[in-house]
């Protein structure tokens, strides 16, 4: 009861910022430009559909060279044939994102990226381990970012000049960042729905490590708003068909992913996470502040990486 109480008060406070009504709000005066990537390259993660594919096609759309990387190869090729012209700039790149092992292999021969944009992400309500033994949500939207990244600066892929777009989500809103919590280590103890948000949150402190690097990329950490993808249908069944009239396309939560690309905004001390163009705080209430620290963050990220290699 006190659970599904929550989730009214979650959904009623987050209903007109996240839906479309929000997005029509903030962007009323803030028409799409025609961004010029030209000369850029790219990397996209979850690249197949939703949110992943219309980043992929905003970017192709201004003249950027394009990675794009997704498990489904045929859902790739999709992509390609609907990229039309754009095409010839589109590098698919079928991969499994919930292995370390893969990721770090493929960014070892990755060429250097204007843009890397963390894109995929699942909620899984039932409890499954990666071929490396990692709980498969965890792996997929937080461990392998970690080590795929990590990677690629390693090989000169990433550089100051380099900027990363990490997609989290208002389920962040809904989580204090608790380290235990990312990953379960067994059915009993997993909860898709809270293991999501713990990610989502961890997101944000993992870009706040980034931006304290020195001569790294820069960070930046945006949420799309409620958006009608595939992972809404499957996990979210219930809120899909409650909210589905109000929920926003693929284009609508990519804008601000290709605006922080086209803009370049200066990441902030005091962090902040991006929605429809604009800075939003972290913390929308008390109770997700005082987590864990990016610091302690990062050291548990690089330990589960290292011992599954």
């Amino acid at each position: 009861m006190l659970k599904t109480l929550a989730s009214l008060v979650f959904y009623a406070r987050f209903l007109g910022p996240f839906s479309t009504f929000g997005h029509r709000r903030r962007l009323a005066a803030r028409p799409a430009a025609p961004f010029d990537f030209r000369g850029q390259r790219w990397c996209v993660t979850g690249a197949s559909g939703g949110i992943g594919r219309a980043i992929v096609l905003g970017a192709l759309h201004g003249g950027a060279e394009v990675h794009a990387l997704a498990r489904d190869a045929a859902k790739l090729e999709a992509l390609r044939r609907d990229a039309g012209e754009g095409a010839r700039r589109l590098h698919a790149v079928p991969l499994d994102l919930s292995r370390v092992a893969a990721a770090e292999a493929w960014a070892a021969h990755a060429p250097r990226f204007d843009v890397l944009v963390h894109n995929v992400g699942v909620m899984l309500h039932a409890h499954t381990l990666t071929s490396e033994g990692v709980e498969t949500s965890f792996a997929t939207n937080l461990l392998v970012p970690f080590a795929m990244t990590s990677a690629l600066r390693e090989a000169g892929a990433l550089d100051a000049g380099s900027l990363i777009i990490s997609m989290s989500s208002g389920g962040a809103y809904g989580a204090k960042l608790d380290l235990d919590a990312l990953e379960a280590r067994d059915a009993a103890h997993h909860d898709g729905f809270m293991a999501y948000a713990q990610h989502k949150r961890a997101q944000i402190e993992l870009t706040r490590a980034w931006n304290a690097q020195a001569h790294g990329p820069r960070a930046q950490v945006m949420h799309p708003g409620w958006v009608d993808t595939d992972g809404v249908r499957s996990s979210l069944p219930g809120f899909r068909r409650v909210l589905r009239r109000v929920l926003r396309n693929g284009e609508q939560g990519a804008d601000t992913a290709l605006w922080l690309a086209a803009t370049r905004p200066e990441p902030r001390p005091e962090g902040g996470i991006w929605l429809d163009r604009h800075r939003d705080t972290e913390h929308a209430f008390a109770m997700t502040r005082g987590g864990a620290s990016a610091e302690a963050l990062v050291a548990f990220l690089r330990q589960r990486a290292s011992s599954i290699r």
